[in-house]
């Protein structure tokens, strides 16, 4: 190479605005969604009426709650794999950080529906069968046909949802709960059997054949998209690191070379899932935004030490493989429908809207929260990028107390805050103080547009 990679990002020209993606309104795909998933239960509740004709006395009344609780746990599991198998209608329409949102928080209801399940079927066949709960659990476990995978399953979903809850995950890495978190795959599988075994309400007929084909739907969609196409893809552009350069305290932005870049069709604001190609990281694919425009000659991502695999990616040596699923998510300028704009961001979370601040089109104000002059990033570029386009940077520094209320802050920087639409992203005490600030000042809901690193 002639140049460094950094030094022709600062020479090229600037970027093309977006212009309207599509007419659609923002949440059009996470409603068709939602409407999708309220049916496919609505249609697993009307299983069990059909097939029963009276419910009478606490037996009855037990099982009866047991097998509906079962038919929801056994739908949800794979309607929540399917939430997180990188399809691209719901990559691109609904957004990662809401798709995981929807993951955890469907994670919590499927845990309760199976501790549920469990309790009732047990209590209920103990009152029909005039014995204690303990004495009809170990004869269910013992002698119904697929039990003891099905008892596998369960602990193996009650395990990962202990490792998932707030408190847990917060002391987990990244990379340990993302290899926690891979026994629910084993752990659907495992029930899948009980199902049919045991499930009077899947008897021959349309119902099986709708619940197995949703199973193995669900099974090949996760091969093609979370394993055959990052290697297809891996195969076809063949990236490798061509620079590292210190951004800030702790932080780099990585550059990547490859082939074909453009028929990636990655946009502002999206990221990609990166694992790097050495021993340290090769097991591992972290989510990292692009923080400039992709380039037909590069990519650039800028990634801030907060764990064992963002540490070590300021280490990588020019030419180290990298396997990248991606683009993915739905924080673009698909999601744009005014003319005034302002680009909140705080930490790392300012290098989508780094990429954004290039390329969406109307009046633009970019707030960078930092706090200390030291921790702010870009500030030539995005002062270059300004000049350019007649955008507006403003840098809030200090901490919380030095601030003070951000709604205020916010409001003294941008005139007219109401009628804005924001683009957010940073760490989530930050968002979620982000979010009150601005609803507070009058910008409606559909018009912040956020961005977690909780992936």
């Amino acid at each position: 190479m002639t140049a460094p990679l950094a030094h022709r990002a600062r020479q090229a020209g600037p970027a093309r605005p977006a212009g309207p993606a599509h007419r659609l309104p923002p949440d059009a795909t996470a409603r068709a969604v939602q409407v999708a998933v309220a049916a496919g239960a609505a249609a697993v509740l009307a299983l069990w009426w059909q097939d029963t004709e009276h419910v009478t006395g606490a037996a009855q009344w037990l099982t009866g709650a047991g097998r509906i609780t079962g038919l929801l746990a056994g739908y949800a599991a794979p309607v929540l794999l399917l939430l997180m198998a990188r399809l691209p209608v719901l990559e691109r329409g609904v957004g990662a950080d809401r798709l995981a949102r929807w993951h955890a928080w469907g994670g919590r209801y499927l845990v309760g529906l199976l501790a549920v399940h469990v309790l009732t079927v047990i209590w209920g066949y103990a009152l029909a069968d005039g014995r204690g709960p303990l004495g009809e659990g170990v004869d269910i476990l013992l002698h119904w046909p697929e039990m003891l995978k099905a008892t596998l399953a369960t602990l193996l979903l009650l395990g990962t949802g202990l490792v998932s809850a707030r408190a847990a995950r917060r002391r987990l890495s990244h990379e340990t709960w993302y290899y926690l978190h891979l026994a629910t795959y084993l752990a659907v599988a495992l029930g899948f059997g009980h199902q049919l075994a045991t499930g009077t309400d899947l008897g021959p007929g349309p119902a099986r054949l709708g619940w197995t084909a949703l199973y193995l739907g669900t099974a090949l969609l996760l091969g093609w998209y979370r394993l055959a196409v990052p290697r297809l893809r891996d195969r076809r552009h063949r990236l490798t690191v061509a620079e590292v350069r210190p951004e800030g305290p702790g932080v780099v932005s990585v550059y990547l070379t490859g082939r074909r870049l453009p028929e990636l069709r990655a946009e502002p604001g999206q990221f990609f899932r990166l694992e790097f190609r050495t021993r340290e990281l090769r097991w591992a694919a972290n989510p990292y935004s692009l923080s400039a425009p992709a380039h037909p000659h590069f990519l650039r991502f800028t990634v801030k030490d907060l764990g064992t695999h963002s540490a070590a990616v300021a280490a990588l040596r020019p030419g180290t493989g990298v396997r990248a699923e991606g683009p993915y998510g739905a924080f673009t300028a698909r999601r744009h429908r005014t003319r005034q704009v302002l680009l909140l961001g705080a930490g790392v979370g300012i290098t989508p809207l780094r990429a954004l601040f290039e390329t969406l089109p109307g009046e633009l104000t970019l707030v960078q929260r930092a706090r200390s002059d030291q921790d702010v990033l870009f500030r030539a570029e995005l002062a270059l990028v300004a000049g350019r386009r007649g955008a507006r940077v403003h840098e809030l520094l200090g901490s919380r107390a030095e601030i003070g209320d951000l709604g205020t802050a916010l409001a003294r920087l941008v005139p007219d805050l109401a009628r804005h639409e924001v683009y957010l992203c940073g760490p989530p005490r930050f968002s979620a103080d982000a979010v009150r600030a601005l609803r507070g000042a009058g910008v409606p809901r559909g018009r912040i547009h956020h961005e977690s690193f909780a992936l």
